[in-house]
């Protein structure tokens, strides 16, 4: 099993002394982070959708095997709230191609006070390229359905997991052969991290899950003072040491 771990973005303050060393400019972030990092998300796509140009510059200056997932823009999931969804998911992909080789899968989160519409979900994964990796984060109960599961199934779609207070908060389906997940925060002492106890449970779920080759993605959302980058390389380290090809971490 090849799990590719990393972060919810690169661009934050105090990760200056964290992954960052003192007086680098934040211009170059994004090469420090991809020398340490094989993958990151890129969240920030979400309040404001790059342009093509944008897109290619950070391939140019990321590592060949660099994977960036891209969260897809609250136009589409917040806005729309997934209707009319050829417009909005060309407009994303044709964008994200400049990312080439490195563009990874794309999230949709959806809104946490969007209630189940399976129809409504199926026709937004139908405008999305056959060859795109996509994974739904779903924040509203009522879509753990039966229906809705079959429609991701039946896509190629990934049921993004997703974890808050070191708890699952979505069901954990397979539904591709990837996987996708979220770690949004934790219960350790020092907020927002994660305890090796919870990172453990996650490493077993995960192999427990997914067959030797799949390819399954890893984000921590954990931010705030340097959490994610400390629990993405402890996780790194559990994952490798039951026997997963895990990306390099710092």
């Amino acid at each position: 099993m090849s799990v590719h771990v990393g972060t919810s973005g690169w661009q934050y303050k105090d990760w200056r002394g964290v992954l960052y060393p003192a007086g680098t400019p934040q211009r170059l972030w994004l090469e420090e982070y991809a020398e340490r990092f094989a993958t990151v998300e890129l969240n920030n796509a979400f309040y404001r959708l790059p342009d093509h140009r944008t897109f290619a510059d950070w391939r140019d200056r990321t590592p060949e095997g660099f994977v960036m997932a891209v969260k897809a823009s609250r136009y589409l999931t917040h806005i729309k709230r997934l209707r009319e969804p050829q417009e909005p998911v060309h407009r994303l992909m044709s964008r994200a191609e400049g990312l080439g080789d490195r563009l990874g899968p794309v999230l949709l989160q959806l809104p946490p006070n969007l209630t189940e519409d399976a129809a409504l979900l199926d026709a937004c994964l139908r405008c999305f390229p056959a060859t795109a990796r996509v994974a739904v984060e779903t924040r509203h109960p009522s879509w753990d359905t039966s229906r809705v599961r079959a429609v991701l199934e039946a896509r190629g779609a990934a049921l993004c997991w997703a974890d808050a207070r070191s708890r699952p908060v979505t069901p954990l389906w397979r539904t591709a052969d990837w996987g996708y997940l979220r770690l949004h925060e934790g219960r350790a002492r020092t907020w927002p991290r994660y305890g090796r106890q919870a990172l453990g449970s996650w490493v077993r779920r995960i192999a427990d899950t997914w067959p030797d080759g799949a390819d399954v993605y890893v984000y921590f959302n954990n931010d705030p003072g340097g959490a994610a980058v400390h629990d993405a390389r402890a996780f790194a380290r559990a994952a490798a040491a039951r026997g997963s090809t895990v990306s390099r971490v710092p």
